[in-house]
């Protein structure tokens, strides 16, 4: 009985990492320019993606997007007047993905409002979390973080601009202390004015 179980477990945990994560994914390029559309609790906004601006980076974001990561998540920072961050809350489909990193690369575009960059905190740490520019704010073009000179962005909004100046800022950065520690219905039990993105997906490619 104890054997079965426990095989019953293992198989369980295989059909999950399936679901979560297949080598062959990291392997996806993207398309040189494709929009991206965001269907959120607050409306819905398109960002214009641009490969050359950081072609790993984008290879991950668009890795991600065609496998659904980014839906059912949230916007769990949003500083008025500076930033509005998202990401994949739940740790257990990161995991693996984390273990292929993406190389750091320089900055080609300027954080300017409305710009889409990934969050990090030193070498080779863009994974999952990204921020969208609130207002110009070209000093994340050359900060250091731990080492890493820069954030650098890989698309702009170029339409709903109003939907993500809209999103709930209540919190502020109080959310960061938690968000590593609880998972998506807890955060929303914590902070329940936090607006979801229900559906991320791909609008147009060349």
């Amino acid at each position: 009985m104890k054997n079965t179980i426990i095989l019953l477990i293992t198989i369980l945990l295989i059909g999950c990492t399936k679901a979560v994560y297949k080598p062959k994914w990291i392997h996806q390029t993207a398309p040189e320019n494709f929009v991206t559309r965001f269907e959120t609790s607050k409306g819905n906004f398109d960002v214009q993606i641009h490969r050359d601006a950081s072609p790993k980076a984008v290879d991950r974001f668009y890795q991600l997007v065609q496998h659904h990561f980014f839906d059912k998540t949230v916007f769990y920072r949003v500083v008025p007047n500076f930033v509005a961050q998202f990401g994949i809350i739940d740790s257990t489909k990161t995991a693996l993905w984390k273990e292929n990193k993406i190389p750091d690369e320089p900055v080609r575009e300027s954080n300017l409002k409305g710009a889409i960059s990934y969050a990090r905190s030193g070498k080779e740490t863009r994974h999952d979390h990204l921020f969208i520019n609130l207002k110009n704010n070209q000093r994340l073009d050359t900060v250091m973080a731990s080492g890493v000179k820069g954030y650098p962005p890989f698309g702009t909004v170029i339409k709903g601009m109003s939907v993500v100046e809209s999103l709930y800022s209540g919190y502020g950065n109080e959310t960061m202390a938690k968000v590593d520690s609880l998972n998506y219905t807890q955060l929303l039990q914590t902070f329940p004015k936090l607006d979801l993105i229900n559906k991320v997906y791909i609008l147009e490619s060349n």
